[in-house]
């Protein structure tokens, strides 16, 4: 259920990392979060983060052929292959969704996607995928609604926060073809 009555999908009300950061404390979750430059790719998180302890999500923020969002999260290491995942979920063929469908829906920019984006889609237009690999780790690291920062967190408390905010991940398993 979600519990942000002054949220939209617009983007206009969206959730900020100040808030966010609020909504974390209130629900009793402790976090670290270090500043670094800003992060647009895995590349540039390896070599700008610095050493934290955890795994490292990425996030692919996609667009289904019908229409449908979806936020697919692996450790930064995982080869997804599209075709693959969207097979595994039922889904029609995926794609990159727009910087302004990112905008509109989770109510940040390029290079800030995380599942805490998730705390500004009160319509539920997105689902959330996990791939297995995530929850194998304790603590995880996400980017804090903001590209120039990393927050981490217990996984499981993530999940705790990710069903408070409506979207509890489905799960995929991939194979790696090594």
């Amino acid at each position: 259920m979600v519990h942000m009555a002054d949220a939209s999908s617009s983007g206009a009300l969206a959730a900020d990392g100040q808030r966010l950061m609020q909504v974390l404390d209130e629900l009793g979750i402790v976090t670290t979060t270090v500043e670094h430059p800003p992060l647009r790719t895995i590349e540039d998180s390896r070599l700008l983060r610095g050493k934290l302890a955890g795994a490292h999500a990425k996030n692919l923020f996609l667009k289904d052929k019908k229409g449908g969002y979806w936020l697919l999260v692996a450790l930064e290491q995982t080869r997804i292959d599209l075709r693959v995942a969207a097979g595994l979920l039922q889904a029609p063929r995926f794609s990159f969704a727009s910087e302004a469908d990112l905008d509109r829906l989770l109510g940040i920019k390029p290079g800030a996607v995380s599942p805490f984006a998730l705390i500004n889609d009160t319509q539920a237009c997105v689902q959330l995928v996990f791939e297995q690999g995530v929850l194998d780790s304790d603590l995880i690291n996400c980017h804090p609604l903001r590209n120039d920062r990393t927050t981490t967190i217990a996984t499981a408390d993530l999940l705790r926060f990710l069903e408070w905010v409506g979207h509890p991940p489905r799960l995929i398993k991939i194979i790696a073809d090594d």
